[in-house]
């Protein structure tokens, strides 16, 4: 089977990161991955650069590792795909299937509301997931859900609670949503915990990789290690 990464945090791009692209896709290299998203959070979460920069400046900055990251990816044998994480007060998004010149275009989407930008993804054909939809935690006032905003949502998140991802799996199955599964590896070879996506045939790019998840052709799959 061939293994994805879906939800990878690199530094220097996400704020909160603790590993370097190098040292997150030689991590995943040595688990046998195939290839790996890279999601770092975007220009409305915790990404390091000042926020009152211009829009191009900041998308510019946002998509670097990914950048770095398929040049890397070509060197050692992993194939690097590009993803987003969106935020809003705590409540996140995971969208894949738009590629920097589309964002480049769309400046626009700073000024929709959350739900209308989600709303406006998937009408521009990508794949819409919302990220640990029952997280808890000190600096989130509740918990938001957006079953009409999004395709699906993460079931496994390698990085919550047995609790948050059980009531996340009765969310999807009530809704008739989509499961989904990522690690939200902030750490690389210091995680624990994996979680992602697998399927019998490789991903050839974003798109193909939209239309398989959409599809209900890719599985989901946890790896622990010692």
């Amino acid at each position: 089977m061939y293994k994805y990464e879906t939800h990878l945090h690199t530094s220097p791009v996400s704020a909160c990161a603790h590993a370097t692209v190098k040292e997150a896709l030689n991590f995943y290299k040595s688990l046998g991955y195939d290839g790996v998203f890279i999601t770092n959070h975007f220009i409305d979460g915790n990404i390091s650069i000042n926020k009152s920069k211009p829009y191009a400046e900041k998308i510019e900055f946002y998509f670097s590792d990914y950048e770095k990251g398929v040049k890397i990816g070509k060197e050692i044998g992993i194939k690097v795909f590009c993803g987003v994480e969106q935020s809003y007060r705590g409540t996140d998004f995971l969208i894949y299937g738009l590629d920097k010149e589309w964002f480049l275009k769309h400046p626009e989407i700073e000024q929709m509301s959350k739900s209308e930008e989600l709303a406006y993804y998937m009408k521009s054909g990508a794949l819409v997931i919302q990220a640990h939809p029952f997280r808890e935690a000190s600096y989130i006032d509740h918990i938001r859900l957006y079953p009409r905003c999004v395709h699906g949502v993460e079931v496994i998140n390698a990085e919550r609670t047995e609790l948050e991802n059980k009531m996340a799996g009765i969310y999807a199955e009530n809704y008739g949503l989509l499961k989904f599964a990522g690690s939200d590896n902030h750490n690389g070879k210091k995680q624990k915990k994996l979680a992602g996506v697998c399927s019998s045939a490789p991903i050839l790019n974003e798109q193909d990789f939209v239309r398989r998840v959409k599809n209900n052709e890719m599985e989901i799959f946890t790896l622990e290690r010692d």
